[in-house]
């Protein structure tokens, strides 16, 4: 009210005060108070904190992955394994050790009508291929005793039986080797009867 005393137009006075107002926002403008962005440091900070974090993530991604790995190697074997193992497979080469791809294809030429139930022939996540499942059968002589075993991939496993090398009636578990497998690890995961 104290424009209108001095001032007979009182939109003069409003636009006085637009000019203060817009005058006041200018100033804290270039002092830097309402400056916008970030500086150099700053942003390079912020970098460096979602880097630390995220390494840290992929390292425990890792070990979660090779453990998902084991823990489906471990049910393809068992499953399998309770497929063979019911009445030991005695292949035709007799007593060794003979990759599940060979197993298979051997079986389908004898039984051609078990390959509709087989759709696809279980492998080693990591290093199995169509051709070598990387999942290894060992039957005896006599056909009596099999088992069927996979190199694990985590190095963090406990043996649960007291074998070194997979054995035909050595139980089901797992064991630990002289040397490494094909997996990097001397850990293998055996079925057997």
């Amino acid at each position: 009210m104290v424009g209108f005393i001095f001032n007979s137009q009182p939109e003069i006075f409003f636009d006085i005060m637009k000019f203060k107002e817009i005058n006041f926002h200018m100033k804290k403008i270039k002092s830097g108070f309402l400056k916008a962005g970030f500086t150099l440091v700053e942003t390079l900070i912020v970098i460096a904190i979602i880097a630390i974090l995220s390494s840290i993530i992929l390292v425990s991604l890792l070990g979660v992955r090779s453990k998902a790995k084991d823990t489906k190697r471990q049910v393809e074997v068992s499953q399998i394994g309770k497929l063979l193992m019911g009445a030991c497979y005695l292949p035709d080469a007799g007593e060794g050790e003979y990759d599940l791809v060979t197993i298979a294809n051997e079986i389908f030429i004898k039984h051609p009508e078990y390959k509709e139930y087989v759709t696809v022939i279980p492998k080693d996540p990591k290093t199995g291929t169509d051709a070598e499942s990387k999942y290894i059968y060992i039957v005896n002589a006599d056909g009596t005793k099999c088992a069927l075993y996979a190199n694990l991939e985590n190095p963090d496993q406990t043996s649960t039986l007291s074998i070194s090398v997979p054995t035909p009636g050595g139980g089901t578990g797992i064991f630990k080797a002289t040397s490494n497998g094909w997996n990097g690890t001397p850990f293998y995961f055996q079925y057997s009867n």
